[in-house]
């Protein structure tokens, strides 16, 4: 069986190409994918640096989120059907016309949530998870810094628990989008004064938690954070600042910093990355209960009922054969685009 799929090369061009599928293993799914979303940072963040640092490697396909609808499985696969839609990720969810992806990493789709709303699985779970990490309570004040789609997604769910929650970014469309999708408020980081208007919203009281989501050097964005959160009666900055991207902060700790606790997050929740895992085990579930797959379900349940909305982040859905169109359109201009989704 042949696929077309995206494929990257160590120089940082992209091309879509034919070649054959592996044989499946006995934990996978084969899945016809009716739409994979891109991700900007993870995917493509590095591209610049690639093109004037080529790398050594030949074509490879890349992408590591997509759904669509399951025409077969391995024997080792129990509750997942042929004919089931799922959404899927992992090293297996490339972008592509066919997908070979572990059974634990499909996740069953409500019907009322379309393909290409699902398209962004992996981001999804990373949503969750940083929202978990961040321990978040109804009424709080929340801060989102990096309105891409992570970005995006966390404050909806931070919305979701019951908190206040928002978002600041330079680019005119995140913050749009933001306010379309739930966010209260969003400011303008390009404003100098942004944080004077931002502290308005979460007085007298300060943010309880922020997110910084985006890559790159946070430092300046960690310091107006520091300036935002909420200050003991001995002047102490206190709260929550999770970082579930991949970007660098440097800064002194102890009395600069207060009782300001910073929190990483890292992907999907247990499971991503465990071989016994995605081979088809699971863990104890009184001990392990929030592992990748059920935090993606809960995303997708959350879509069902209303709570989170994918289709104003999606802003651009190209076929399979542009690929390379669309990744340049993120590279060369994030000002214009957000959800960006291929459909074979």
């Amino acid at each position: 069986m042949k696929r077309k799929v995206l494929m990257l090369e160590g120089s940082g061009k992209f091309s879509v190409k034919k070649q054959d599928m592996e044989s499946l293993k006995d934990y996978e799914v084969l899945v016809q994918v009716k739409a994979s979303g891109i991700s900007p940072g993870t995917e493509l963040g590095g591209i610049k640096h690639m093109r004037a640092n080529p790398a050594a490697f030949e074509w490879r396909p890349f992408g590591y989120q997509n759904s669509g609808v399951v025409i077969d499985k391995g024997p080792g696969v129990k509750d997942i059907e042929k004919g089931m839609r799922v959404a899927c990720m992992g090293s297996g969810a490339r972008h592509g016309s066919i997908a070979a992806v572990p059974g634990n990493l499909c996740i069953p789709l409500p019907e009322s949530v379309s393909f290409p709303e699902a398209a962004f699985t992996n981001l999804a779970g990373t949503a969750v998870q940083a929202v978990r990490r961040a321990g978040i309570e109804f009424g709080e004040n929340v801060l989102v810094m990096g309105l891409g789609i992570l970005g995006n997604m966390i404050g909806q769910l931070a919305g979701a628990c019951g908190a206040h929650v928002a978002g600041a970014d330079f680019f005119p469309l995140r913050r749009k989008k933001a306010e379309k999708t739930g966010f209260e408020i969003t400011f303008d980081t390009s404003d100098e004064k942004w944080t004077e208007t931002c502290g308005a919203f979460a007085s007298p009281f300060g943010f309880d938690c922020a997110f910084i989501c985006f890559g790159g050097n946070a430092t300046p964005a960690f310091e107006n954070v520091s300036r935002l959160m909420k200050v003991s009666p001995d002047r102490h900055i206190m709260g929550r600042v999770v970082i579930p991207g991949g970007c660098e902060v440097t800064t002194r700790f102890g009395a600069a910093i207060g009782n300001l606790d910073i929190r990483s997050s890292a992907r999907t929740g247990p499971g991503y990355h465990d071989d016994s895992y995605e081979q088809g085990g699971d863990y104890p579930k009184t001990f392990v209960p929030w592992t990748t797959r059920r935090n993606i379900s809960e995303f997708y349940r959350a879509m069902e009922s209303g709570r989170i909305k994918m289709k104003p982040v999606i802003t651009h859905e190209f076929p399979l054969d542009r690929g390379p169109e669309a990744c340049e359109l993120l590279i060369g201009h994030p000002e214009k685009a957000l959800g960006v989704v291929l459909r074979p």
